[in-house]
Order: structure tokens, then C-alpha cells, then sequence
């Protein structure tokens, strides 16, 4: 008896989360993303450099982000669902974001970002070659001295989020991943309590781009 290996659609895993779930229940919601928020602030950048949040289709990040003055914001997600959710809640602020639906690992950056903001996007990879393909994309679409803001599940935190593997880093094995064209700036720590009370451990990192070795 012969068996077909079916290959793990990601784009539908996505939308279906965001079509059958309410996306202020989801376990990564927050109101107020408050540790991304300082750590956009400590970059001390102007507030026309060029922004993405890589993953953060319904977050509420970018709301934020539009308060504080930031005026050239992107956002990614692979979910058109996601994306649609911010877009009605943000109004006809949302024509002044560039919204691109893609999967991570094959975004073609139209333009250099000074900041890269991924929160819980990069520990759902699990495949080697995806994670190449990230970092490949990363290094294509982030300035020199631009700075990475990503965020990941701790070494003993959550070992599944929405049914799906994920990897936890700590800072020796995310460098690792990244390479040499990143510095690490800082770490910090996050306990987030999901809507279902449930404690969450993060760790967060702030990286800057040192180094311009080109990806094909």
C-alpha cells in the first residue's frame, strides 16, 4: 500500500484560524503590545523610516504605532483574513499602511526597512529551509544599521501555539540562525497572560544589522 506524504498548507492554517476565531482570543492578543513598543522606541529612529511588522496581520501593534506618529508602516501576514480585521478596525487609516500578504519566505521587499518587527512569526518555523528562506528575506529587506525586533517562545515556554510545533530560542541559538550580519543589543524577558489567563514565556530581542553580505 503506497501513501502520499500531504504537505502542511500554512496559508490555509492561517486563514481558517482568522475565520473561525475571534482575533481578540487568540492566544498571542494583546491590547497593547507594551515590550515591542519600547523597544520600537529605544531605536530612537525618526518617525518616517520605514517600519514592518512581519506577522502582525490583526495585531495592534501598527494602531500604536500610528499614535506615537510613525507615518511609513508596513505590515505582513500570510492570512488575507488577518489582514482584513486590521484593515475595518483601523479605518481609513489603514490606506496609509502598506499591507503586503505573503508568506515570509518568499516576500520580495519592494523596499529597505529600518526596523523589522516580528513578534511570534519566526518560532512557527520549524523546517531548516524555511528559516534560511527567512533570514535570506531578512537580510534582502533590512537596512544597514537597520534594527531586527523579534520576539520568540523562551527555552521551556510553549512547545505548540494553534496546534502547530514551534521552536523556543534563547540569544545563542538565534544568533546561530542569524549569522554574522547581526549584533545583539539587548534581551528581554515576557510573561504574556493569554485571554485564556494562561502565563506565556517570551523572550525578546533587539539586534542591529552590521553587516551587508548580499542573499540570492
Amino acid at each position: 500500500m503506497k501513501y502520499c506524504l500531504v504537505r502542511f498548507d500554512r496559508k490555509k492554517h492561517w486563514i481558517n484560524v482568522y475565520q473561525e476565531r475571534s482575533s481578540l482570543s487568540v492566544s498571542w492578543y494583546q491590547n497593547e503590545p507594551k515590550l515591542s513598543l519600547e523597544l520600537i522606541r529605544s531605536t530612537q529612529v525618526a518617525s518616517n523610516e520605514a517600519i514592518i511588522d512581519v506577522g502582525g496581520g490583526a495585531s495592534f501593534l501598527v494602531d500604536h504605532l500610528i499614535k506615537e506618529y510613525f507615518t511609513n508602516l508596513a505590515v505582513l501576514d500570510i492570512s488575507e483574513n488577518a489582514i482584513a480585521i486590521s484593515k475595518k478596525r483601523l479605518g481609513d487609516s489603514a490606506k496609509n499602511i502598506e499591507w503586503f500578504e505573503s508568506d515570509i519566505t518568499q516576500f520580495d521587499a519592494p523596499k529597505k526597512f529600518t526596523i523589522w518587527h516580528d513578534r511570534a512569526l519566526f518560532h512557527f518555523l520549524t523546517d531548516a529551509s524555511d528559516r534560511e528562506n527567512y533570514i535570506k528575506v531578512l537580510n534582502n529587506a533590512l537596512r544597514l544599521k537597520g534594527h531586527l525586533i523579534i520576539s520568540t517562545f523562551a527555552i521551556g515556554g510553549p512547545e505548540k501555539c494553534s496546534g502547530l510545533e514551534v521552536v523556543q530560542y534563547n540569544s545563542e541559538k538565534l544568533i546561530a540562525e542569524l549569522g554574522d550580519n547581526f549584533e545583539l543589543i539587548q534581551e528581554r524577558k515576557e510573561e504574556h497572560i493569554t485571554p485564556a489567563k494562561k502565563t506565556q514565556n517570551f523572550n525578546f530581542f533587539h539586534f542591529v544589522k552590521i553587516l551587508e553580505k548580499k542573499f540570492s
